[in-house]
């Protein structure tokens, strides 16, 4: 039981690990550059348009270890005016609407990047095929569309409440400063 809960756990934050590996990597690739100009007078050709291609899939993916932490920005300041089950139905909407797009952008995304980009594209010194760059588009919107809609799950069905980690930040600060001036 706890080797299936281990695995499901590292399942849960694989988009956070590759992501850790992807900034670590970029991180060391550009540094080794920097290193190689600078002490060789020798320049890596191919370090900085792979560090190039893997921030990108880390942004991507960063996006969607915020969506999963719920911690993409939103205006939500009106919706604390309003009666609870009203804000949350307006929220399930928002996030619908959301999905809805992520969709819509997958199918471009894909459509683009299998369907009509040319195939002789290439990466100018990695000589890759551009659309293994091109397929985190898909990728990143689909595992986000997925991260959203089990956050909405969570909160519709299961009544968990998901707070963007800075907002729990702040009240635990708050909470913090009010137990320090009355004591």
């Amino acid at each position: 039981m706890a080797a299936e809960r281990s695995v499901l756990n590292w399942l849960d934050n694989l988009e956070t690990i590759v992501c850790e590996l992807l900034l670590a990597t970029f991180t060391v690739l550009l540094f080794a550059q920097v290193l190689a100009r600078q002490l060789f007078g020798y320049s890596i050709a191919w370090s900085e348009e792979l560090s190039t291609y893997m921030f990108v899939w880390f942004a991507y993916l960063g996006a969607v270890v915020a969506a999963k932490m719920s911690a993409h920005n939103r205006v939500t300041f009106h919706f604390q005016f309003l009666p609870k089950w009203l804000a949350k139905t307006f929220h399930t909407i928002a996030d619908l609407l959301w999905v809805a797009f992520n969709l819509y952008f997958v199918w471009l995304s894909y459509d683009f990047t299998f369907n009509r980009m040319n195939v002789f594209w290439k990466s100018q010194t990695l000589g890759l095929p551009m659309k293994y760059f091109y397929m985190i588009l898909p990728l990143a919107f689909t595992l986000m569309s997925l991260r959203i809609l089990w956050n909405l799950y969570l909160n519709v069905f299961k009544g968990v409440e998901m707070i963007d980690p800075e907002q729990e930040e702040i009240e635990k600060l708050k909470r913090e400063a009010a137990t320090q001036s009355a004591a």
